[in-house]
């Protein structure tokens, strides 16, 4: 892959109805000789997400299980969301957060957070995921780098998954205590991004999709990236999430990545995905993402049933959560009238780490080296 300034450079080599084109046009001969290759191409990650895979199914299942099991062993890194506030200034028409929906907004203080500390440390975690709604004059760098410090000492990994900064903030942030920032894309459809952000900083496609490259210039140990399934079409969002993958590892090859697959839920507001993912192409999907890169971590959230998630682990998911509130103050109080959508695990962490002994793996609630 050439040297670009950012990934918004790569991406324009590519055509968006031209990519699903060619996903939709893949043949089995195409799956097989992706099958063969133990270094698998994008194009090859367009034949495996493509309809004419599915009849391999499970010979794709197979190779991603033993894929993860070499890497990865028989664990499940464990994680929770800290969610600080969901006051947005964005009007995302998927999300519960979008600032026309009625709900009530609130921002917690440090008394607060701690409040919630105490009650997430008594369900046995150590990596924290502090996430926010997008409002910079109430929730900007100097209150993220404030909360950080706050909580740093209670935990062994600190996450982030706010609004884009800039490098500089970022770089603040990494020396606050901050090792892992994720931020999704939603789609990578740079013409019907608008629609979907009709305002907000998030309207800005391109500050969005260039976010990764200044995460990683702010030397961030580990950068998340996904798109939001349901939006655009599931395959030819995914076939860029591998691209901006792919490119993220040449150009920043120092870095680890992870990949998360949120499937659009019900939220405040009512609005309907418009090409829905159903299990299969899940399960294809996340096969597919380990055949390309055995490496990456890859990350299911409580977005997910506990039955999927239960199969999922066994096909190449190595990171999830449990027990997760998506409202802000929702560990020490209950507060769903703020979430941001709703959760289709409620198993609690007890329940759900025993569920993945009972399959053969071992919870991990601590990423040990994080900070070495």
């Amino acid at each position: 892959m050439a040297k670009y300034n950012s990934f918004y450079d790569c991406i324009h080599e590519y055509d968006w109805e031209d990519v699903e084109q060619k996903i939709n046009s893949a043949t089995s001969q195409d799956v097989e000789s992706a099958l063969r290759n133990p270094k698998r191409t994008i194009d090859d990650f367009a034949a495996l997400i493509s309809p004419a895979a599915i009849p391999y199914l499970e010979q794709m299942a197979q190779e991603a299980h033993r894929l993860t099991v070499e890497r990865f062993g028989k664990t499940m890194q464990m994680y929770i969301p800290l969610y600080l506030s969901n006051i947005c200034t964005n009007a995302c028409v998927y999300c519960g957060f979008n600032k026309h929906n009625r709900i009530k907004r609130r921002r917690l203080t440090e008394s607060e957070v701690m409040q919630e500390v105490e009650a997430i440390l008594k369900l046995g975690y150590q990596h924290l995921l502090l996430v926010s709604g997008e409002a910079e004059t109430v929730t900007g760098c100097d209150y993220y780098e404030k909360m950080v410090k706050l909580v740093r000492p209670y935990f062994s990994q600190i996450s982030l998954e706010v609004q884009p900064l800039p490098v500089d903030e970022y770089k603040r942030l990494h020396d606050a205590g901050v090792g892992y920032v994720c931020v999704y894309q939603e789609t990578y459809n740079e013409k019907a991004y608008p629609g979907y952000h009709p305002s907000g900083k998030k309207h800005d496609y391109r500050w969005r999709l260039e976010t990764p490259d200044r995460i990683a210039q702010a030397d961030i140990q580990k950068i998340g990236i996904g798109a939001l399934l349901g939006l655009e079409n599931w395959r030819t969002d995914s076939f860029f999430t591998a691209l901006h993958l792919r490119y993220m590892e040449q150009q920043y090859w120092r870095t680890k990545y992870s990949i998360s697959l949120p499937r659009l839920r019900p939220a405040a507001g009512g609005w309907e995905p418009k090409d829905p993912i159903d299990d299969v192409g899940m399960f294809q999907l996340i096969t597919a993402f380990r055949l390309f890169d055995p490496m990456v971590e890859i990350s299911l959230s409580t977005r997910e049933g506990s039955v999927f998630r239960d199969h999922a682990a066994l096909i190449g998911i190595t990171s999830m959560s449990a027990g997760s509130k998506t409202e802000p103050g929702g560990y020490a109080v209950d507060k769903s009238d703020l979430e941001q959508f709703i959760i289709n695990d409620g198993r609690s962490p007890e329940e759900f780490a025993a569920a993945m002994r009972n399959l053969g793996y071992e919870p991990v609630w601590k990423d040990w080296d994080a900070w070495m």
